[in-house]
């Protein structure tokens, strides 16, 4: 016996905690009957589970990384008919969602999968799958600020994490300069927030690396498959992390 939960996510439905909000909002049924206990175990050889009223199944396991467009929106569907990640996977039959978010305005590096489990390690906020950005400010922050960002922020949540932060170009004549900085925790827009506190906001978001996968020359809107040992690496990244937190 599993918990529902978890055969969910293995099933490719969406990340463990996506799957949870589904049973708790009552989508999902166990033999005809709605659960909305967390705490539920099914046996997924036996039990015949429903999301939304169709049976689920098991699917073939899928990594995509992709280069996100600047104004599409992290998610499988949009109710206002606005472009979404899975609008360009082309060719991918098989029920993918996003791991983790990037705002409408930022672009880069977007993983998409139908392994729950996987999702749930990369993003589970335990792990501190570092991530890295590109930002694109007006003027050039002077290096005690940037040495502020990564010593932690005061935001309206409470302060950031250290964070590791240089200067990527600096152009003196356009007053712009582009900074990277590479976070450890997954807080709503949080590079933003970071360089709004500093008063230098971002004029445009890239990001570049997502634990140790970069995003390298991927087109933007274009995507790729995962490696085996890209996929490994990136799980052995969660796992470190994990282990140097405890």
């Amino acid at each position: 016996m599993e918990r529902l939960q978890k055969v969910l996510a293995q099933a490719g439905i969406a990340s463990r905690r996506k799957c949870e909000e589904y049973i708790t909002a009552g989508r999902v049924m166990v033999n005809d009957v709605t659960v909305k206990e967390l705490g539920a175990k099914v046996d997924p050889a036996k039990d015949r589970i429903k999301v939304d009223g169709k049976p689920i199944k098991a699917e073939k396991k899928l990594y995509i990384i992709m280069n996100k467009p600047k104004g599409v929106i992290t998610s499988v569907e949009d109710p206002g008919g606005r472009k979404v990640v899975t609008d360009f996977l082309h060719g991918i039959t098989e029920r993918l969602f996003p791991v983790g978010r990037l705002d409408y305005d930022t672009e880069g590096l977007l993983i998409l999968t139908n392994d729950g489990e996987f999702a749930n390690l990369l993003t589970h906020p335990k792990h501190h799958v570092p991530k890295t950005y590109h930002a694109k400010v007006k003027g050039v922050p002077h290096g005690s600020l940037l040495e502020k960002l990564a010593k932690g922020v005061k935001l309206e949540d409470g302060m950031t994490a250290p964070a590791e932060v240089d200067y990527v170009d600096v152009d003196p004549a356009a007053n712009e300069s582009v900074i990277s900085i590479t976070i450890y925790e997954g807080r709503n827009r949080q590079v933003r927030r970071m360089f709004d506190a500093i008063k230098f906001p971002v004029e445009k978001l890239k990001r570049v690396k997502f634990g140790p996968i970069p995003l390298g020359g991927l087109t933007r809107g274009k995507f790729r498959h995962l490696t085996p040992d890209e996929i490994k690496s990136l799980t052995d990244a969660a796992k470190q992390r994990e282990k140097a937190d405890t």
